[in-house]
């Protein structure tokens, strides 16, 4: 009897954890932590009913062999970390010899990170060209209280972090909208890099881009060079809103006539959206607040959610 219950406290030791809400980055990735864990309770039952360990070997938590994986996560090493405004950062990963990620546009991949015990999981989108090669780049802004952000931040240099994606995307065809109306708040920027640099990246591509950035101020524009390189291309145009900035004079002369002081509200909207050169499919990134704020404008603009794409 003692080995039956011995070996059944083996079984258990082996049952997979259900994970915690924490665990769950919100984006709708397929598959989820959940769909994972479902699989993986589903082996450890098969294995126990047939009484055969090795059934489980298959099970990978994470791999080294820095091929992103939806399922499992796989270990990257940070290879530079820059600030780019008080609380936000441009980390740089390896990837090993000529590799590059292979993500469609706009997609995100899901960090793993464990504060204090618990184990959080977010999702971020990069940042760096679909064609680059031996690395890639993600864009985070940290918190003051996130947890994830406590644990983002202590990194440097040399760190290995857990990644596992891809996730999500915008199904992007060149010349399949006459314009696209790109609407970013902060970080909310990141997914539309890879769209813009895929436009400007093809000759053939003769897709008009309006690209609205709305920041708290100026300082807090991330990108700039970046942008500003964009900006050059003739079918690109950007123009920022600054929700903090009260007057544009303090800012440098190359900004002033595509700025905008305070809030992106619906007058505002109504004014960008008939002064895009084609009728614009929308792509919408930032908080949930801002999300619903947009769709909401949008529509008085007479853009109705078929033409919308929220990442």
């Amino acid at each position: 009897l003692q080995a039956m219950s011995d070996s059944e406290q083996d079984w258990l030791a082996l049952r997979p954890q259900e994970p915690s809400p924490s665990q769950c980055c919100g984006s709708g990735c397929k598959p989820c932590i959940y769909d994972v864990y479902e699989k993986e309770l589903a082996q450890w039952e098969r294995a126990r009913a047939m009484q055969d360990k090795s059934l489980l070997m298959g099970k990978k938590e994470q791999s080294n062999n820095s091929e992103l994986n939806p399922d499992t996560f796989t270990a990257f090493s940070v290879s530079s970390v820059e600030q780019l405004t008080e609380d936000t950062y441009q980390y740089k990963f390896e990837l090993p010899g000529k590799s590059s990620l292979r993500l469609s546009l706009g997609q995100h991949i899901v960090l793993r990170g464990v504060v204090n015990g618990l184990e959080v999981q977010r999702a971020y989108t990069p940042i760096s060209p679909r064609n680059a090669e031996g690395y890639f780049e993600v864009l985070i802004k940290c918190y003051e209280a996130g947890l994830m952000s406590q644990y983002i931040k202590t990194w440097k240099r040399g760190d290995v972090v857990f990644w596992r994606g891809p996730f999500g995307g915008f199904p992007y065809q060149p010349n399949k909208h006459g314009e696209l109306l790109m609407l970013a708040s902060g970080t909310g920027l990141a997914p539309m890099i890879p769209v813009l640099q895929s436009i400007t990246d093809d000759e053939e591509d003769e897709t008009f881009v309006t690209l609205v950035g709305c920041f708290p101020t100026f300082d807090k524009i991330y990108l700039k060079p970046l942008l500003q390189d964009l900006a050059r291309y003739w079918n690109i145009r950007i123009f920022y809103v600054l929700s903090q900035e009260s007057s544009l004079e303090k800012l440098p002369q190359s900004y002033q006539e595509n700025t905008y002081t305070g809030r992106l509200n619906e007058d505002l909207m109504k004014t960008i959206v008939n002064s895009c050169r084609r009728k614009p499919f929308v792509l919408i990134c930032g908080s949930s607040a801002f999300n619903e704020d947009m769709s909401r404008y949008l529509k008085t603009a007479g853009i109705e959610e078929d033409s919308c794409f929220v990442f």
